[in-house]
């Protein structure tokens, strides 16, 4: 475990004003774009807005932590060399790097849709994933069927 694996972001994440979650402000954090913390704030805070009107019986907390638990991906490929040959070698994935990783398809997901508010965007994206449907929900069955096929090449995990 090299110096890459620490990073102090976890330790000094303050939970999110409004609601009081870690995981909200880990999103916001990465949202944010140029140190504008505040313009990321707000689009993340109009998103659950807007799920609180789509959806009035649920909890827009609720439904963002379920997206993302479900955009969370189980297994993922890592290219392993073993004798000059390059192997995608299917491997479970550490609940950090899952959480990371569905973050990262979230954002990736709203930022290739453009012509709409952020906050709207975002606001469909998570709904979508909350329904297991949506661009980020797609990435993740991609990313699992990887794993899937590549299950010959499992035993040069590590």
């Amino acid at each position: 475990m090299g110096s890459k694996t620490r990073t102090a972001s976890y330790d000094k994440l303050a939970p999110d004003t409004r609601y009081g979650s870690l995981l909200l402000s880990k999103f916001i954090n990465c949202l944010m774009h140029d140190g504008k913390k505040s313009v990321a704030t707000r689009v993340v805070y109009d998103a659950l807005e807007q799920i609180k009107k789509r959806m009035p019986d649920a909890d827009p907390v609720v439904v963002f932590t379920e997206a993302l638990n479900n955009v969370k991906p189980s297994l993922e490929v890592r290219s392993r060399r073993v004798g000059g040959a390059n192997y995608q070698v299917p491997m479970q994935v550490k609940p950090k790097r899952a959480e990371s990783l569905a973050i990262r398809w979230i954002l990736a997901a709203i930022r290739a849709k453009a012509g709409r508010p952020t906050h709207l965007r975002l606001a469909e994206e998570l709904m979508a994933a909350y329904q297991r449907q949506g661009e980020a929900m797609s990435k993740r069955e991609q990313t699992i069927k990887m794993a899937e096929a590549n299950k010959a090449f499992s035993h040069f995990a590590w």
